[in-house]
């Protein structure tokens, strides 16, 4: 096993080379310098975001979408802050930063790839809640965890295709990743957290995530995050009920997370509720 860890590393290297990463904006650097802070410094994460009209009024637009359920409607940054919290804003905005990074890539659905993106984060959360993990932490590398196939599709474009042949199963595109390249785009978009200066616990999450059963030492929020990503393409792809879906998670899995599969099925939320097409 180490020695196809340090495979997969050095493929992964030789992958970077000559990678143009995409740009983050300035107040996406901000945020993530606040990510290692126990105490959210508050006015920071506020004058951040202020300082960019757009985001801030996306950040408005998804604060007020169906899914946060709040008691009445948003009409200012402050609004958002006081009403979802602090630690919710800032996550929504690095997303929100993140995606509008990365430019659409042809063999990859732009539609389809942030909808998983947002049904992975949302599942994580939903999991993260369910174990007593950090949820916020939990949406983002939910959320981050596919950025590496962009990275994948730029870089390797006669890649992508296979990759992402149909049918779509649940997890077989990191299969078909680790079969082409000898690493998935978990892995990749691990690197990338880590180029961007993310929390160590984010980049370990993610590089964990393709296979956490195979991680020394066993990590579980790259646990959370592969169930999720399961979840979200058991339910987009395969459009299996709550009950197959569950049972359709690897077994050893769930029982290492110490999840309740009954429990799952009679509280698993509906895929809608996380859909947003704010990200596309």
């Amino acid at each position: 096993m180490k020695a196809d860890a340090a495979t997969a590393h050095t493929r992964l290297a030789q992958f970077f080379e000559g990678v143009q990463l995409p740009t983050l904006p300035e107040v996406a650097h901000t945020l993530v310098s606040t990510l290692n802070d126990e105490d959210v410094p508050f006015e920071k994460v506020r004058q951040a975001i202020s300082r960019d009209p757009a985001l801030t009024a996306k950040l408005i637009r998804l604060a007020n979408s169906a899914r946060f359920g709040l008691p009445r409607q948003v009409v200012s940054l402050d609004d958002a802050i006081t009403m979802a919290g602090l630690n919710q804003v800032r996550t929504l905005a690095m997303a929100a930063c993140l995606a509008s990074s990365f430019a659409a890539v042809k063999g990859v659905d732009s539609k389809a790839f942030w909808q998983a993106s947002s049904a992975t984060a949302g599942y994580a959360q939903w999991l993260a809640r369910t174990l007593g993990t950090d949820v916020q932490q939990s949406w983002l590398a939910g959320f981050m965890v596919r950025l590496g196939e962009l990275i994948i599709a730029q870089k390797l474009p006669d890649q992508i295709f296979e990759i992402e042949r149909l049918p779509h199963l649940a997890g077989v595109r990191w299969e078909r990743e680790t079969s082409a390249l000898g690493f998935t785009e978990a892995h990749v978009a691990a690197e990338l957290a880590r180029r961007w200066n993310f929390p160590d616990s984010i980049v370990l999450a993610l590089r964990s995530a393709a296979d956490p059963l195979a991680a020394e030492p066993f990590n579980r929020l790259g646990a959370i995050v592969h169930v999720a990503a399961l979840l979200a393409e058991l339910e987009l792809d395969e459009h299996k009920s709550a009950a197959d879906a569950i049972a359709a998670l690897p077994a050893e899995l769930v029982q290492t997370l110490q999840l309740d599969p009954v429990w799952l099925v009679e509280h698993m939320p509906d895929v809608k509720t996380f859909l947003d097409d704010s990200f596309v």
